[in-house]
């Protein structure tokens, strides 16, 4: 977890929710609370899944209420709050949230990780352009391994885990995953992202993989709802749920 997507996707995917619910009259944003409860389930890392699935449960689509919107035509408007501008285009004419993310770490991280001989990469349910725009132009690092959204299916889905896993152990150790290799961690901030670490313990039950876990930015300051938060990824399966993105370096064996 390197940024906080608190004001830009999860904004998005309250505005976006309100912008189809307001056909019925007062429209509904649903609060952190409502997403943090969808996102524990472990199915909706897709944020625009995510969209319409709490459009199908305010009603849309059943008998008296206005239709579900086509999925394309989700993507759009959900990409117009948070991109505000062509996703292919020119980040310097981007007006959406997407410039509303604080960042959780500094580029000193990733070289602290390299001297400690660890590998590291990245796999993000985030559209490629939003991950390079943050790992590229705003940590300045350079062509990053990273599968986002596209390159492999959604999490919990452990594929694009895997593979990110066996190309960054083949460049370290000229070994891909398996017995005898280093073992392999994942840090993540929601349900699914732990349940793609149970799910690559099924794939490749030979290799050592950590699921490691954080609590969103925005729980933080309630020290219940972190609380719960926390209990669910332990719940989930995560090995250790840290303090922050940092932290990691003092977790990894």
């Amino acid at each position: 977890m390197i940024r906080d997507v608190g004001g830009s996707y999860r904004r998005a995917l309250a505005e976006t929710v309100h912008h189809y619910t307001s056909v019925q009259g007062a429209g509904w944003r649903p609060d952190p609370a409502a997403i943090d409860a969808l996102k524990a389930e472990g199915r909706w890392n897709n944020d625009w899944e995510a969209s319409l699935e709490l459009l199908r449960r305010r009603g849309l689509g059943e008998q008296g209420q206005p239709p579900l919107p086509a999925f394309e035509a989700l993507v759009e408007v959900f990409s117009g709050f948070y991109f505000g501008g062509d996703p292919a285009g020119d980040p310097a004419h981007w007006t959406g949230f997407i410039g509303s993310e604080p960042l959780l770490v500094q580029p000193e991280f990733f070289g602290q990780l390299s001297a400690a001989n660890l590998a590291w990469g990245f796999v993000s349910g985030a559209e490629p352009p939003s991950a390079r725009y943050v790992l590229e132009r705003r940590l300045g690092l350079q062509s990053p391994p990273l599968i986002a959204m596209g390159d492999a299916p959604d999490k919990p889905d452990p594929t694009g885990f895997l593979q990110l896993a066996d190309q960054l152990l083949r460049s370290a150790t000229s070994e891909g995953l398996g017995a005898g290799t280093p073992p392999v961690a994942y840090l993540g901030d929601t349900v699914a992202d732990v349940l793609t670490v149970m799910n690559a313990r099924q794939a490749c039950p030979q290799q050592r993989f950590l699921a490691l876990a954080v609590a969103p930015p925005h729980l933080h300051g309630d020290p219940v709802a972190r609380s719960a938060y926390e209990a669910k990824l332990r719940e989930a399966g995560a090995d250790r749920v840290l303090s922050s993105t940092a932290a990691v370096l003092d977790a990894l064996p």
